[in-house]
């Protein structure tokens, strides 16, 4: 009888064991338990920590709520200024409620992918270029607001949305690499033009100044020569001041007034002869000038015989018979 006892004994600790093992479960602190009991959902989902369900009748499903990092695929489309470009984005999603991650959508990561690829092909058309790609911000709140709507039904919250790149065809990128460049160009000449403008002003109130003290002109131009020097260069170009000029073309003839010397005295130069054609519906053509030679020499010749007439040949007809 006793050993009866202690077999029975035995068999229903080996029973118990069993059943604890079967019935025992752990559901770690990121995850939550959802059970299913002949495939009805049980209201009370199983917290972090040692659970029991009933072995073959109860089914434990747990689901992770870390939040979850999806890469959408890259999305080609044409913005709103008529621009193809390719861009991709992630989306950081958690689950919030495991009963619906669960009972509503078959596939809850599935689901949230294709909704961000066809929320981020809406975004592009309706977009510009330049929203692309400076106003990122303003783009992701609005893909983050088309994403959450639907994905609050699914148990599902989006924690953050965001565009990782824009791929542009490489003859926009020429285009807007030379448009950036003539803006800058623009940039750089307003600028010069700008420096010009208020370097020519404080030109303008220094010579005023100068023009008050000449002798400040020439102590600039000292300053001028010690900072050429201050190089050590070989040669030293000196600049020659045009105010001194006029001073001593001022000065020269109240000098030579002083001085008692007299002026030069005034040449004439004749005009060079010109020749007139005698044609008269044609204009006179100035004709070059030739140097006669230098007759000075000829007094000092001795004179010629009596017997030799200088002069030209006499006429053999008397004029009064030829008359």
């Amino acid at each position: 009888m006793l050993e009866e006892l202690l077999t029975a004994a035995a068999a229903t600790g080996v029973a118990v064991v069993v059943y604890a093992g079967a019935a025992a479960r752990v559901v770690k602190q990121y995850e939550r338990g959802v059970v299913f009991r002949f495939g009805r959902l049980l209201n009370d989902v199983r917290q972090p920590g040692f659970t029991m369900i009933v072995p073959v009748i109860d089914r434990l499903h747990k689901v992770n709520l870390q939040i979850v990092t999806l890469p959408v695929p890259a999305q080609e489309g044409i913005t709103r200024d008529n621009v193809t470009v390719r861009v991709d984005a992630v989306v950081y999603f958690k689950v919030v409620d495991a009963a619906d991650a669960l009972v509503r959508v078959e596939d809850y990561k599935f689901a949230v992918s294709q909704m961000a690829q066809t929320s981020l092909r809406s975004i592009i058309g309706k977009s510009d270029l330049d929203d692309l790609l400076s106003n990122r911000e303003k783009l992701n709140q609005g893909l983050e607001l088309m994403l959450d709507s639907p994905a609050m039904g699914w148990g599902v919250a989006i924690d953050r949305v965001e565009i990782k790149d824009v791929s542009l065809p490489e003859t926009m990128k020429r285009s807007m690499a030379r448009q950036a460049e003539a803006d800058r160009e623009r940039r750089a000449r307003v600028i010069n033009a700008d420096a010009e403008l208020q370097a020519s002003k404080k030109l303008a109130e220094a010579a005023a100044v100068m023009s008050e003290q000449p002798a400040a002109l020439q102590l600039r131009l000292l300053q001028t020569v010690v900072a050429v020097a201050a190089e050590k260069n070989s040669t030293l170009v000196l600049p020659f001041p045009v105010e001194l000029l006029r001073f001593l073309e001022r000065a020269a003839p109240t000098q030579g007034v002083a001085g008692g010397e007299s002026a030069a005295p005034h040449v004439p130069v004749a005009a060079p002869e010109t020749f007139q054609d005698p044609l008269p519906g044609l204009p006179a053509e100035p004709r070059p000038t030739r140097d006669l030679p230098d007759l000075s020499d000829l007094a000092d010749l001795p004179p010629l015989p009596d017997e030799t007439v200088a002069g030209p040949p006499a006429d053999p007809i008397p004029r009064d018979e030829a008359a």
